[in-house]
Formats: structure tokens, C-alpha cells, sequence
């Protein structure tokens, strides 16, 4: 290069004494990017208009399969157990019979109150025949009383007192019938309990009783557990933020790792309306059939859980939100100057970000935010 010559940068080279061409060829470079570097800074940011979009999107959340009923069976009278007609894994209908108890003395019991019912009856059939005598002989008392002087005036009194006491035991007599059945009743119901049966259709998922086992009310042992599997709970812990979009009877899609390769669904039905305070989440059951028996209580389900907003949001370029270690903010253009505003950052979608703070749609912001670009600096 000669010297004085110029650079196609548009830098004056200016000859240096003993300088080499190779160093000044890399002094002249150099000072071209500080020049192009400084005309860059120079330009003002591109600005973005904040948008209001509706929000619609999904979240993995994890659930756990529950059985829709389940239950423990337990003996309802002391016993011992005669037979045993089920083992786990057992498939059972409603009323089917699971489990038979023997207790003789049951079988006492109820004929010995079927005794005090027929003793309470005889003894009704006599106080019958006793009023019907009693009302006979006041019957011909009182025809021979229109013959003056036939009888004594006290006699139909006495004998219309004895009418009135025997209805009374009478009465009592029927009383004593009516508890006498009442008593066999409960004796009869109380042998029901010696034969268990499926309150549901379902499965037995536990066995824990054997024949010739001593059972009884008295204890905390469970004989059997049933669950209705045909239906299932998915129980879904939807964070505090996305309650407000639950939606009931909405199809939600799930997967588990059991068959990764299927998609399961279920549909909003029960959110329990309070939030666990150590997760601050909501549970939330969802319906699922079923029917080919795939699913099984206690499988973990990865959900895709549906979150949707009642109102649109404010949403900008990922880009536009600058946090450093004390704040998270947007730059907003006022008036030509810029404005630092505290924002919450929400939901991504896409090259978008939900914001939460003080503005309003059609607010212009910087596109590429910095914390260089200084509050109340020039934007233009």
C-alpha cells in the first residue's frame, strides 16, 4: 500500500515510520470495525406493538391411575371361615358370593328365638279364648239382669272390669309377639352377614384370608379387597395457576408407560376445589373407561393437560424481556424515551411470551431488549 493511501474501509492510512505493511494493514482493520461497530450502536432499536392473543396450549402433567370404588371386606360376626371361593385377580359380579363364615351358634340363637315366638303366640291364642269367655258370661249377665232381682247389681260391673282387663293382656300379648319377631329378625339378619358378597362387579386385588382363619368384627384385618377397574379415577394435580382454565367434561389425552405407543383419554370431572398446600396444586379426577382392562390402578400417566385462558393475554417477543438479578422488565417506548416496566413473564407460545404488569395493547416496546438501553435514554 502506498503511503497516504486509502483503506477500503474508508480509513486514511497515514505512513508510520519502521512500520511494517502487514501491522499497518491490521491497524487500518481495526479501526474499520470500531467505525461500523459505532454506526451500529448508533441506530435506533426496532420496537414491537404488544399483542393480546387468546392462549391455548398444553402442559405434561403427571396423574396416577385410581380404581373408580374399592373396598376392604370385613366379617360382620365372629366365626370361622368354612370356605373360601375367590383368590386374587378373581373377576366378580355384584351379589356373587365370596366368602362363607360358619357359626353354630348363630343357629342356636335363631331357634331359640323362633321358640319365644311360638310361646308368645300360644300364649295370645289363650288370652283370646280367655276374653272371648269372659265377653259370653257378661253377655248372659247382662240378659239376666232385666229380670229384677235375678242377679246382683255388682256382678255385670265385675264382670265388664274383667272384659277390660283381659283386652288389656291381650294387648300386651301381641306387644310381646311383635318383639318376639323382631328379636328372630335380627337373629336371621345377623346369619346373612355369615355369607360375604361382591358389592360390585370388579376384581379381587387381595386375598388375606384362609379357610378355617377366626374372624370376627372385633378385628382391623381386612378378608378381601375389590376394586372396580372397568372404570378408573385419574387423579391430575393441576398447578395454581392453571385452575382458573379447568374446564369440565373436556376430553384430556394421557399416556402411560405401560403402552407408550397408545393414547388414552378421560374427561374432567371432579376438581376438588382446594389446593394442596405444600404442592399448590389442585387435584383434579378425570373419568376413564376401561373396558379392555389395559389400565390399572396405581399406573403413572403422563397428561397432556389443556390450558386455556378465559380472557387473551399480553404477549411479546421472547426477546423484549430482559431480566437481570434484581428485575424483570420490558423497555416501553414513551415518547421517544425508554421506559423500564416490571413485567411477570408467563406461558411461552412460540417465539411469544405472556407478560403480566402495567401495559396495555398497542404499547411499543424494544423487540431486542438490554439493560445497556438505559431508562429515559433516547429511542430515536
Amino acid at each position: 500500500m502506498k503511503r497516504g493511501s486509502f483503506h477500503p474501509s474508508g480509513i486514511r492510512c497515514k505512513p508510520a515510520l519502521g512500520c511494517q505493511p502487514a501491522r499497518r494493514m491490521a491497524s487500518c482493520a481495526t479501526a474499520g470495525l470500531l467505525l461500523w461497530a459505532s454506526a451500529l450502536f448508533a441506530q435506533p432499536p426496532d420496537l414491537v406493538s404488544i399483542v393480546s392473543k387468546p392462549l391455548s396450549q398444553t402442559v405434561d402433567l403427571p396423574g396416577e391411575l385410581e380404581p373408580f370404588l374399592s373396598v376392604s371386606l370385613h366379617a360382620r360376626v365372629a366365626g370361622y371361615v368354612d370356605r373360601v371361593l375367590v383368590d386374587r385377580g378373581s373377576q366378580v359380579k355384584a351379589g356373587e358370593t365370596l366368602i362363607e363364615i360358619s357359626a353354630p351358634e348363630i343357629k342356636a340363637q335363631i331357634a331359640e328365638a323362633e321358640s319365644k315366638v311360638q310361646a308368645a303366640q300360644a300364649e295370645l291364642l289363650q288370652t283370646q279364648a280367655q276374653l272371648e269367655g269372659l265377653r259370653a258370661t257378661y253377655e248372659r249377665l247382662k240378659k239376666a239382669s232385666e229380670t229384677p232381682g235375678a242377679i246382683a247389681g255388682n256382678e255385670l260391673i265385675q264382670a265388664d272390669k274383667q272384659i277390660a282387663a283381659m283386652r288389656a293382656l291381650l294387648s300386651a300379648r301381641e306387644q310381646a309377639i311383635q318383639s318376639a319377631q323382631a328379636s328372630l329378625r335380627a337373629q336371621q339378619d345377623l346369619s346373612a352377614y355369615l355369607t360375604l358378597t361382591a358389592p360390585f362387579d370388579g376384581v379381587v386385588t387381595e386375598r388375606l384370608v384362609h379357610p378355617g382363619a377366626l374372624v370376627g368384627p372385633n378385628s382391623d384385618v381386612a378378608l378381601l379387597t375389590i376394586q372396580q377397574i372397568s372404570q378408573l379415577r385419574l387423579v391430575v394435580p393441576v398447578p395454581e395457576e392453571d385452575i382458573g382454565a379447568i374446564a369440565g367434561n373436556a376430553t384430556v389425552s394421557f399416556s402411560v408407560p405401560a403402552y407408550a405407543d397408545r393414547a388414552f383419554s378421560g374427561k374432567i370431572a371432579r376438581p376438588a376445589n382446594v389446593l394442596d398446600t405444600k404442592t399448590r396444586s389442585m387435584p383434579v379426577e378425570l373419568d376413564v373407561t376401561n373396558p379392555d382392562r389395559a389400565l390399572a390402578p396405581g399406573m403413572y400417566a403422563n397428561v397432556k393437560w389443556p390450558v386455556r385462558r378465559a380472557r387473551p393475554v399480553l404477549m411479546v417477543p421472547r426477546t423484549s424481556v430482559v431480566t437481570t438479578t434484581e428485575r424483570t422488565f420490558v423497555i416501553r417506548d414513551r415518547s421517544g424515551n425508554a421506559e423500564w416496566v416490571d413485567v411477570k413473564p408467563g406461558t411461552v407460545q412460540g417465539d411469544l411470551v405472556e407478560i403480566v404488569g402495567a401495559l396495555k395493547v398497542g404499547d411499543k416496546v424494544v423487540r431486542r431488549g438490554t439493560d445497556e438501553i438505559r431508562a429515559g435514554s433516547g429511542l430515536k
